[in-house]
């Protein structure tokens, strides 16, 4: 896996570490967040917009990063849209 680092949550704590990279082999962003609580998981399930069923398919989950990080979100976006993988 080729993943690039692109940044971690500056006010974590220790063993807290929302993180963001690129995965340039794939041309993906990934991140790694504080799990939801279950009342946020079922909002996110019960929400229904075109083209997205209720419900969160097998294989997916819902991770939340502080807005604090939007920047290293933004960089992330540059990087994969810089990308030739598509």
């Amino acid at each position: 896996m080729s993943l690039r680092f692109i940044g971690i949550d500056p006010s974590s704590g220790t063993g807290e570490s929302p993180t963001v990279w690129v995965d340039e082999a794939k041309g993906e962003i990934v991140f790694q967040g504080w799990l939801p609580s279950p009342e946020l998981e079922a909002e996110c399930g019960a929400t229904e917009v075109p083209g997205h069923g209720k419900g969160i398919p097998e294989g997916e989950g819902v991770v939340r990063i502080p807005a604090r990080m939007a920047s290293m979100v933004r960089e992330a976006c540059d990087a994969v849209e810089r990308t030739d993988v598509r």
